[in-house]
This record gives C-alpha cells, sequence and structure tokens, in this order.
C-alpha cells in the first residue's frame, strides 16, 4: 500500500458513473416494480452507498476511508437506459476516485442483478470516472464531461 502518512489531509471529492442498457421494454418493467425481485432502484442505491464505504475490502491496496457523503442519482438519457452517477466526499489524505467507480459499479451489478429474471440480456458499460478535485493534483474533468 502506498504510504499517505506525510500527505496533508484535505478535502476530496470524486464522480463516476456506469452505465446500464436494456433489451426493450425491460427497464418500464423494472422502473414500475415489475421485476421477480421488487424496488430496483432503492436496492441499487443503497448496494452503491454500502460498497463505496466498503471499497478497501473489494479492491487490493485500497486505503479504508472515513466517507463524509455519498450520492447516488439515477438518469434515464434513453428509453432503455439508465445512467448511474456515484459522488463521493471525504477529508483524508487520498483521493476517493475508487469509491466513487465502486459504487457506481456496484449499482449497476444491482441493476443487472433485479433484472434478469426478465431478461439476460442487459449490458452494463462504460464505467468511469467524470471527475475528481483535492489533494495534490487539484481537480481533473474527464474531457467528455
Amino acid at each position: 500500500m502506498v504510504d499517505v502518512g506525510a500527505k496533508p489531509t484535505t478535502a476530496r471529492e470524486a464522480l463516476a458513473r456506469a452505465r446500464v442498457r436494456f433489451p426493450p421494454g425491460v427497464l418500464p418493467a423494472l422502473l414500475a416494480g415489475e421485476g421477480p425481485k421488487g424496488a430496483a432502484i432503492e436496492v441499487a442505491r443503497v448496494a452503491a452507498i454500502q460498497s463505496a464505504k466498503r471499497t478497501s475490502e473489494w479492491i487490493p491496496l485500497c486505503h479504508p476511508l472515513p466517507l463524509d457523503g455519498v450520492e447516488v442519482t439515477f438518469e434515464r438519457p434513453a428509453a432503455d437506459e439508465l445512467e448511474v452517477r456515484c459522488r463521493v466526499r471525504c477529508t483524508a489524505r487520498t483521493g476517493v476516485e475508487m469509491e466513487a467507480l465502486v459504487g457506481a459499479s456496484a449499482a449497476a451489478l444491482v441493476l443487472y442483478d433485479m433484472a434478469k429474471g426478465l431478461d439476460h440480456g442487459i449490458q452494463i458499460g462504460p464505467v468511469e470516472l467524470l471527475m475528481k478535485s483535492g489533494g495534490r493534483s487539484g481537480t481533473w474533468t474527464s474531457p467528455g464531461t
């Protein structure tokens, strides 16, 4: 693990997204609660928050961080697509990019799990970092954002 003990504690933030594409007709049924496992959005939101908090258990060599906040939103950019956005904040010696990426990924995987009983043709991706701020390198924003 990288030694961050000498780094200053600063406010950190990261925003990641995961896109989930559904076969025609699956997303409306899922959003209406007609999937076999119930309220998909609420379960995916909890999974994102829980996994962001436990990222160091998922990703080897990742520091455990005391998160100040995790926000998860869902947007529908197309009739059969959901975009999960996971924003994570903390005050620490290292960034929260991995926590945001893991949170968005976990939510996307839960959406797959919640909808696979309707159709297995669900696609996940891309999963990507949109923005990070704080620390020595300052603010970075994805060129496509």
